[in-house]
Formats: C-alpha cells, structure tokens, sequence
C-alpha cells in the first residue's frame, strides 16, 4: 500500500510539474510612461541616457528593451549593466566582448530634444513575451510574476550613478491586465497593459513539451518527452553555451537523463529543439 501511495504521489508531481512547465501564454506587454523634464539637466545639450528591460520576480533577467547611452556617459546605467551581463559598468559594448545583451532592443546614443524618441517627455515600450537566448530572440517565458525596470541618467557626475531607477510589477498569463500604479516624480502616467494572444503555447503542442525533474538538481536532470525533440542544449543566464546534444529522429526515446554535475551550483537554461519550434525551461543545481 504505501509503494503504491508513493506512486501515485510521484505521478501526480510530475503531471503538475508537465502543467506547470507548458504555462507559457503568448501576448504583448505594452509599456507606457513619461519622463518629466528636470529642471537642470547637465549632460551635454540636456540630454538623457536611459535603459529599460524586464526581470523575472526573482530579479534574473530576461530581456532589455532598449538602451539609449554614448561613450561618455557609459558608466550611468550600472544596474542595467550588472544585470545584462556587461563584465562591468560600462554600458555599450557589444555582446561579443562584454556580454551587455541588447538582442531584440532598441539602441542608439543619448536622448536629445531633436531625437527620436527625445531625451524626455512620453515614451511607450513592448514586449513579446519571450526571453532570449545568446543573440538570439527566445521562446515565450513562463507565467507567472515579472517586472519591467526604467533606469536613467541626465546629470554627469562621477562612476556609477543613475539619477532615476523605477521598477513596477505586472503577471503574465492567460488573463489580460491592465495597471496604473504610482510613479514618482521623474516617471509618472505609468500603465501596464498585458495582452494574451488568442491562441498560447500549451494549445500548439508542437513545440518540444517535456518534463524535467528534480528540480532543483545536484546534477542529474531526468527529461520525459511528449513528444519529439531534435536538439538538446544547456546555457548559462547569459546565454553561453555550455552543453548540446543532438537526438536521432528515427529513435526517439521517451525519456533522457543529462548529467550536469560537472558545472557549478547555479541556475541554468535546459533549451531544446524540434523541427516546429524551440522550448526553455530553467533549472536549478544546487548539491
């Protein structure tokens, strides 16, 4: 009786853990806000330096939407920097040299009067749900709790400063929400509008559909397969690569084990690849 109790204890986990890993509504995030002027702008010509981007509710990031930001004021966007991957607070380089993510965002130079969009005033930021891996754009993340962050800088000063740095919660779902919260004297008129698509992940099922367990893990991942998957990856939260593993389509298994404890304790991307599509799920390593 008790093997069999255990069982079923085990099958009903790793059902809400198959439900739990497929909960990845599409849709559109669309951003609204506005900058007021300051009343002493220093940074040549009034300009603006600013970056906006999403993190996870757990603070891990997931996308940066844009980066406005020139040589000379690269080092007043540093919480951008640290959370994008930059290797310091330098806020331009390109991702082959530093890692300072800016796949699927808008970039340019510091914000002016004359540029599109200006130094200040409103402005109106989307997301489409999905992540990125490396420099490419990624598949739509889970459900769940993310934050969308401004940060900003129009005074030159010394290393490391911001001026303005804003964070506000919104749920990703299958739910539309729309939010109005509260801003503060620089960002004010903030709405938050989050718009599910019609049709979402878990209604396609063509894309890789697996379920991964233990999780968290001490090294050894157990990957059940619903259905087929060509290419199996691993990268860091930055998008390296750092395993792959190509599978036979005329053997296909229903389920692979991937040793992982050759890397160290951390949080790490399990990616994996079918003809119709690409699929993500996060893990932990933790002995």
């Amino acid at each position: 009786m008790k093997t069999t109790l255990r069982h079923l204890l085990m099958v009903t986990v790793l059902c809400c853990l198959a439900e739990i890993a497929i909960a990845q509504t599409a849709g559109t995030l669309t951003f609204t806000y506005t900058q007021n002027t300051p009343t002493s702008p220093s940074v040549t010509g009034g300009g603006n330096v600013y970056a906006v981007w999403i993190e996870t509710a757990a603070g891990a990031f997931v996308k940066t939407k844009c980066r406005y930001v020139s040589t000379s004021t690269d080092d007043h966007l540093p919480s951008w920097a640290a959370k994008c991957g930059c290797s310091s607070v330098t806020a331009v380089a390109a991702p082959s040299t530093t890692g300072c993510n800016t796949t699927d965002a808008l970039t340019g130079t510091t914000r002016k009067a004359n540029t599109v969009p200006t130094a200040f005033g409103a402005k109106t930021v989307t997301w489409d749900g999905k992540n990125v891996v490396g420099t490419t754009n990624g598949t739509t993340v889970a459900d769940g709790v993310y934050k969308i962050w401004v940060e900003s800088s129009w005074n030159d000063g010394p290393n490391n400063i911001h001026n303005e740095l804003i964070g506000f919660t919104f749920t990703k779902g299958p739910t539309e929400q729309t939010l109005t919260p509260t801003g503060d004297a620089n960002i004010t008129g903030v709405t938050l509008h989050w718009l599910p698509s019609a049709l979402s992940v878990e209604d396609t099922a063509v894309s890789p559909v697996v379920t991964i367990y233990p999780v968290p893990s001490s090294g050894i991942f157990n990957i059940d397969l619903k259905n087929q998957v060509d290419t199996i990856r691993v990268f860091d939260l930055l998008g390296k690569t750092l395993y792959e593993q190509q599978l036979n389509p005329n053997d296909f298994n229903e389920s692979v084990q991937l040793d992982l404890s050759h890397l160290a304790e951390g949080n790490y991307v399990i990616s994996l690849q079918n003809a119709y599509g690409v699929s993500n799920y996060e893990v932990i390593l933790n002995r």
